[in-house]
């Protein structure tokens, strides 16, 4: 059962989504369940090295092996404030819509929401502090980590990569 985004969060400051997927082993640790529209997916079957062949370097190595760019390093999508949709570079799948990014000032695009069921999440301990790390729903690719120091109305911030997203104008 997946747990709604504006639901509190629990005892131990983690929102959970969910998804079963048989490529779902490629990120460990993310919470499945029965119904993932994305189970079926064709990028759910790319091989590591046929993404390494399809994704700019730094690209690749954040969303197929949960790397972070360097703040304020990807200019065009932190600054980049047209009407649109921010998009996976992996897959394409549309995850925030323009009207939800802010100026976080981390040096990376935040936004407060996602489309709704566009993201899968899981706790990252990888720096000795639980953080929820989150996936692109439909190719698993990584692209951040929500906070939740972000504006109104949720209080949340999706803290994005710049180099795991393609704009797409309105």
């Amino acid at each position: 059962m997946s747990t709604p985004i504006h639901a509190p969060l629990s005892r131990r400051g983690f929102l959970m989504a969910t998804a079963l997927t048989a490529g779902a082993a490629a990120v460990p640790g993310l919470a499945l369940a029965a119904e993932d529209p994305y189970a079926a997916s064709p990028f759910r079957k790319i091989s590591d090295s046929e993404w390494k062949l399809r994704l700019p370097p730094k690209s690749y190595e954040v969303l197929r092996h949960e790397d972070t760019e360097p703040p304020g390093s990807d200019g065009p999508m932190l600054n980049e404030h047209r009407k649109g949709t921010f998009a996976c570079l992996g897959c394409g799948l549309p995850i925030f819509k323009s009207d939800w990014k802010f100026e976080s000032g981390t040096g990376w695009p935040s936004f407060y929401t996602y489309i709704p069921g566009a993201l899968l999440k899981k706790v990252d301990l990888a720096i000795g502090v639980p953080r929820t790390e989150y996936h692109c729903a439909q190719c698993l690719g990584h692209h951040g980590h929500v906070f939740n120091d972000g504006p109104k109305p949720t209080g949340l911030r999706y803290c994005n990569n710049g180099v795991a997203l393609k704009f797409i104008p309105a």
